[in-house]
């Protein structure tokens, strides 16, 4: 009896490294899997973002469509101001402008502006379409640039019934050939001198402008091949003016 009794503790010690040994492999075995299971779905999720990011990335028909109205309506965005003096088309003019082409070199702006009544009844106010052309610009330094010559045309008209598209019958047939006093076409030349700021100076605007302008229109020059007494410095007219560069 004594031996049996000592002898299932022997057995039983003998056993327990088996067990723990059992254990510990199984243990292992578990991490083992887990493991795997763990690397697996990480692999799986780092996948899935990357099939996520290279989806992003990959855009489509509609997104190009997308992308081609909103730059389309962006570019509606004025990105000058202008402010000019005289010209034949009021005696100040304030108005927005737009660029474009490959090296900025157009312009497009709309001008409206104020003319007192001088000898007339009432003030009046005209409207103007301009188109800016701008061959070279050569820069100077500390932001300092000239552009040596701007040539261009513009429509103007003025607002009142004062003005007419079609010649009235109270004057004589072919009296005013092809013209009107509602619109007037106008040819300029001028230069211009450009600052732009620097970047940590900028508030409202990117860049300042200031240019002249030597302008003449229709009427002025079928005077000057009609009368022999009008002389080409006659038809000229000098205006002033200042651009604002947005963005």
């Amino acid at each position: 009896m004594r031996l049996f009794a000592f002898s299932l503790p022997a057995a039983l010690l003998a056993c327990m490294p088996l067990a723990a040994s059992a254990t510990t492999n199984a243990a292992a075995d578990t991490c083992a899997a887990c493991s795997g299971v763990a690397g697996t779905a990480a692999d799986s999720a780092i996948s899935e973002v990357t099939d996520t990011a290279d989806h992003q990335f990959l855009l489509t028909r509609y997104d190009h469509r997308v992308h081609r109205y909103r730059s389309r309506w962006q570019s509606l965005i004025p990105t000058q101001t202008v402010m000019q003096f005289a010209g034949n088309m009021g005696l100040l003019s304030f108005g927005v402008g737009w660029e474009y082409g490959r090296r900025k070199q157009w312009e497009t702006h709309l001008l409206f502006g104020f003319l007192p009544k001088y000898g007339s009844s009432r003030p009046k106010t005209t409207m103007t379409l301009k188109e800016n052309f701008i061959p070279w610009s050569i820069y100077l330094k500390r932001g300092w640039s000239v552009e040596p010559l701007t040539v261009g045309l513009y429509f103007n008209t003025v607002f009142g019934d004062e003005f007419w598209k079609s010649q009235p019958a109270r004057y004589p047939d072919s009296y005013y050939p092809f013209l009107s006093t509602k619109i007037r076409l106008n040819v300029f030349a001028g230069q211009r001198v450009e600052l732009t700021l620097p970047h940590n100076r900028r508030k409202f605007v990117k860049s300042i402008t200031a240019f002249y302008e030597l302008s003449t229109c229709d009427l002025w020059i079928r005077a000057l091949v009609q009368d022999s007494h009008v002389r080409l410095t006659d038809i000229f007219g000098l205006s002033l003016g200042l651009k604002f560069q947005i963005f």
